[in-house]
Protein backbone atom coordinates (compact mmCIF):
# COMPACT_ATOMS: atom_id res chain seq x y z
CA UNK A 1 0.00 0.00 0.00
CA UNK A 2 1.35 3.28 -1.24
CA UNK A 3 1.08 6.62 0.66
CA UNK A 4 0.92 10.34 -0.18
CA UNK A 5 2.15 13.24 1.60
CA UNK A 6 0.75 16.81 0.17
CA UNK A 7 3.81 19.28 0.14
CA UNK A 8 2.82 21.63 -2.77
CA UNK A 9 0.94 24.42 -0.81
CA UNK A 10 2.78 27.87 -0.24
CA UNK A 11 2.17 28.45 3.13
CA UNK A 12 1.45 32.01 2.76
CA UNK A 13 -0.03 32.45 6.08
CA UNK A 14 3.25 31.25 7.77
CA UNK A 15 4.86 34.75 6.63
CA UNK A 16 8.46 35.18 6.17
CA UNK A 17 9.36 31.69 7.68
CA UNK A 18 7.99 30.21 4.30
CA UNK A 19 9.05 32.73 2.44
CA UNK A 20 12.29 31.15 0.98
CA UNK A 21 11.59 27.80 2.91
CA UNK A 22 8.65 25.34 2.40
CA UNK A 23 6.76 24.99 4.97
CA UNK A 24 7.29 20.93 4.83
CA UNK A 25 10.89 21.54 5.58
CA UNK A 26 10.13 24.20 8.42
CA UNK A 27 12.05 22.73 10.95
CA UNK A 28 10.68 21.96 15.02
CA UNK A 29 12.34 22.74 17.83
CA UNK A 30 13.50 18.61 17.81
CA UNK A 31 15.76 19.72 14.96
CA UNK A 32 12.95 17.63 12.18
CA UNK A 33 11.22 19.05 9.69
CA UNK A 34 7.07 18.81 9.38
CA UNK A 35 7.47 15.94 6.39
CA UNK A 36 10.23 14.14 8.21
CA UNK A 37 8.21 13.35 11.17
CA UNK A 38 5.47 11.55 8.45
CA UNK A 39 8.21 9.96 6.80
CA UNK A 40 9.44 8.34 10.28
CA UNK A 41 5.81 7.39 10.96
CA UNK A 42 4.97 5.73 7.65
CA UNK A 43 8.12 3.78 7.50
CA UNK A 44 7.68 2.80 11.34
CA UNK A 45 3.98 1.84 10.39
CA UNK A 46 5.43 -0.44 7.53
CA UNK A 47 5.09 1.97 4.42
CA UNK A 48 8.10 1.74 2.08
CA UNK A 49 6.24 3.73 -1.34
CA UNK A 50 5.77 7.05 -1.10
CA UNK A 51 4.69 9.76 -3.44
CA UNK A 52 5.20 13.62 -2.32
CA UNK A 53 3.47 16.30 -4.70
CA UNK A 54 5.56 19.19 -4.72
CA UNK A 55 5.36 22.82 -5.50
CA UNK A 56 6.65 25.48 -4.13
CA UNK A 57 10.21 25.51 -3.68
CA UNK A 58 10.15 22.24 -5.04
CA UNK A 59 13.48 21.87 -5.41
CA UNK A 60 14.45 22.55 -1.93
CA UNK A 61 12.10 19.47 -0.67
CA UNK A 62 13.63 16.85 -3.51
CA UNK A 63 17.26 17.79 -2.07
CA UNK A 64 16.39 17.83 1.30
CA UNK A 65 14.72 14.26 1.07
CA UNK A 66 16.21 12.71 -1.97
CA UNK A 67 14.89 9.22 -2.56
CA UNK A 68 14.06 8.49 0.47
CA UNK A 69 16.62 5.83 1.34
CA UNK A 70 17.75 7.97 4.66
CA UNK A 71 13.88 7.29 5.84
CA UNK A 72 14.03 4.07 5.11
CA UNK A 73 11.13 4.36 2.08
CA UNK A 74 11.14 5.05 -1.35
CA UNK A 75 9.97 8.35 -2.60
CA UNK A 76 8.73 9.63 -5.89
CA UNK A 77 7.98 13.04 -6.63
CA UNK A 78 4.76 14.12 -8.67
CA UNK A 79 5.68 18.15 -9.63
CA UNK A 80 3.23 20.95 -10.24
CA UNK A 81 4.01 24.06 -11.92
CA UNK A 82 1.65 25.67 -10.04
CA UNK A 83 -0.09 24.37 -6.76
CA UNK A 84 -3.43 22.42 -7.54
CA UNK A 85 -4.73 22.10 -4.61
CA UNK A 86 -5.64 19.08 -2.52
CA UNK A 87 -7.64 17.51 -5.00
CA UNK A 88 -6.08 18.45 -7.72
CA UNK A 89 -3.36 17.69 -6.90
CA UNK A 90 -3.79 13.76 -6.06
CA UNK A 91 -5.63 13.75 -8.96
CA UNK A 92 -2.60 14.78 -10.89
CA UNK A 93 -0.18 12.12 -8.59
CA UNK A 94 -2.64 8.61 -9.63
CA UNK A 95 -0.05 7.24 -12.20
CA UNK A 96 2.06 7.50 -9.66
CA UNK A 97 0.08 5.77 -6.44
CA UNK A 98 -1.58 2.58 -8.63
CA UNK A 99 -5.25 1.55 -8.55
CA UNK A 100 -5.57 0.66 -4.95
CA UNK A 101 -6.71 2.55 -2.10
CA UNK A 102 -3.49 4.61 -0.74
CA UNK A 103 -2.88 6.69 2.65
CA UNK A 104 -2.73 10.32 2.27
CA UNK A 105 -1.29 13.28 4.63
CA UNK A 106 -1.38 16.62 4.84
CA UNK A 107 2.75 17.44 5.10
CA UNK A 108 1.71 20.36 7.28
CA UNK A 109 0.54 18.89 10.69
CA UNK A 110 1.98 16.97 13.27
CA UNK A 111 0.47 14.34 14.92
CA UNK A 112 1.23 11.26 17.14
CA UNK A 113 -1.72 9.19 15.41
CA UNK A 114 -0.67 5.67 14.66
CA UNK A 115 -0.64 5.32 11.42
CA UNK A 116 -0.76 1.48 11.73
CA UNK A 117 -4.43 1.72 12.57
CA UNK A 118 -5.43 3.01 9.20
CA UNK A 119 -7.50 0.37 7.20
CA UNK A 120 -5.38 -1.40 4.61
CA UNK A 121 -8.34 -2.30 2.65
CA UNK A 122 -11.52 0.10 2.00
CA UNK A 123 -15.43 -1.04 1.32
CA UNK A 124 -16.07 2.38 0.77
CA UNK A 125 -14.43 5.36 -1.52
CA UNK A 126 -12.60 6.97 1.61
CA UNK A 127 -11.71 6.69 5.29
CA UNK A 128 -10.67 10.14 6.95
CA UNK A 129 -9.82 10.92 10.59
CA UNK A 130 -11.30 13.32 12.50
CA UNK A 131 -10.63 15.52 15.31
CA UNK A 132 -11.88 17.79 17.97
CA UNK A 133 -12.47 20.96 16.69
CA UNK A 134 -10.00 23.58 17.74
CA UNK A 135 -10.39 27.15 18.57
CA UNK A 136 -9.80 28.56 15.22
CA UNK A 137 -12.31 26.18 13.68
CA UNK A 138 -15.41 25.74 15.80
CA UNK A 139 -17.38 24.64 13.76
CA UNK A 140 -15.84 21.94 12.53
CA UNK A 141 -16.28 19.99 9.11
CA UNK A 142 -18.03 17.07 8.72
CA UNK A 143 -19.99 14.62 11.64
CA UNK A 144 -19.00 11.15 12.40
CA UNK A 145 -22.43 8.69 13.35
CA UNK A 146 -22.04 5.37 13.26
CA UNK A 147 -18.92 5.04 12.05
CA UNK A 148 -19.95 7.12 8.94
CA UNK A 149 -18.73 10.90 7.62
CA UNK A 150 -21.89 12.94 6.41
CA UNK A 151 -22.51 16.55 6.32
CA UNK A 152 -24.76 17.90 9.36
CA UNK A 153 -24.92 20.95 11.25
CA UNK A 154 -24.72 18.80 14.10
CA UNK A 155 -21.88 17.24 16.32
CA UNK A 156 -19.04 18.34 13.62
CA UNK A 157 -15.87 17.57 13.99
CA UNK A 158 -12.52 18.41 12.25
CA UNK A 159 -10.75 16.58 9.15
CA UNK A 160 -7.39 16.12 10.24
CA UNK A 161 -5.56 15.87 7.19
CA UNK A 162 -5.23 11.85 7.31
CA UNK A 163 -6.79 9.01 5.42
CA UNK A 164 -7.44 6.50 2.92
CA UNK A 165 -8.49 7.28 -0.42
CA UNK A 166 -9.53 4.68 -3.01
CA UNK A 167 -8.35 6.33 -6.49
CA UNK A 168 -11.96 5.36 -7.60
CA UNK A 169 -13.23 8.93 -5.85
CA UNK A 170 -11.54 10.86 -8.78
CA UNK A 171 -13.58 9.22 -11.11
CA UNK A 172 -14.69 11.99 -13.99
CA UNK A 173 -12.21 14.29 -12.70
CA UNK A 174 -9.95 16.68 -15.02
CA UNK A 175 -6.48 18.11 -14.50
CA UNK A 176 -7.44 20.85 -13.08
CA UNK A 177 -7.15 23.02 -9.19
CA UNK A 178 -10.30 21.36 -6.54
CA UNK A 179 -10.38 20.60 -3.72
CA UNK A 180 -10.53 17.29 -1.60
CA UNK A 181 -12.70 18.27 0.31
CA UNK A 182 -15.52 18.80 -2.48
CA UNK A 183 -15.20 15.21 -3.58
CA UNK A 184 -15.59 14.15 0.05
CA UNK A 185 -18.85 15.84 0.39
CA UNK A 186 -20.25 13.91 -3.34
CA UNK A 187 -18.90 10.70 -1.97
CA UNK A 188 -20.72 11.15 1.26
CA UNK A 189 -24.30 11.35 0.40
CA UNK A 190 -23.65 7.95 -1.08
CA UNK A 191 -22.88 6.44 1.84
CA UNK A 192 -19.34 6.17 0.30
CA UNK A 193 -17.04 7.93 3.39
CA UNK A 194 -16.40 6.06 6.77
CA UNK A 195 -14.26 7.58 9.33
CA UNK A 196 -12.94 8.03 12.94
CA UNK A 197 -12.49 10.18 15.64
CA UNK A 198 -9.45 10.51 17.07
CA UNK A 199 -8.63 12.07 20.71
CA UNK A 200 -5.01 12.37 20.60
CA UNK A 201 -2.79 15.26 19.49
CA UNK A 202 -2.63 17.16 15.99
CA UNK A 203 -1.44 20.29 15.48
CA UNK A 204 -2.01 22.14 11.92
CA UNK A 205 1.11 24.13 11.51
CA UNK A 206 -0.28 26.93 9.73
CA UNK A 207 0.10 29.74 10.93
CA UNK A 208 3.96 30.80 12.95
CA UNK A 209 1.51 30.84 16.59
CA UNK A 210 1.12 26.90 15.67
CA UNK A 211 4.58 26.53 15.22
CA UNK A 212 5.44 28.10 18.40
CA UNK A 213 2.44 25.53 20.11
CA UNK A 214 4.16 22.66 18.56
CA UNK A 215 7.53 23.79 19.96
CA UNK A 216 5.35 23.85 23.29
CA UNK A 217 3.86 20.52 22.69
CA UNK A 218 7.12 18.81 21.56
CA UNK A 219 9.40 20.04 24.29
CA UNK A 220 9.44 17.06 26.07
CA UNK A 221 8.77 14.33 23.57
CA UNK A 222 12.02 12.07 22.22
CA UNK A 223 13.26 12.45 18.82
CA UNK A 224 12.57 10.02 16.18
Amino acid sequence: MKAMLLAAGKGVRMGELSEHTPKPLIKTNKGMCLIEHHLYALAKAGYEDIVINVSHHAEQIKQALGNGSKYNVNIQYSEESEPMETGGGVFQALPLLGDEPFVIISSDVWTDYPIEKLPKKLEELAYIVLVDNPDHHPLGDFCLLDGNIIESAACKLTYSGIGVISPKLFQGCKPVKFSLASLLVKAMQDHQVSGEHYHGTLINVNTPEFLDLLHETCKDTPSE
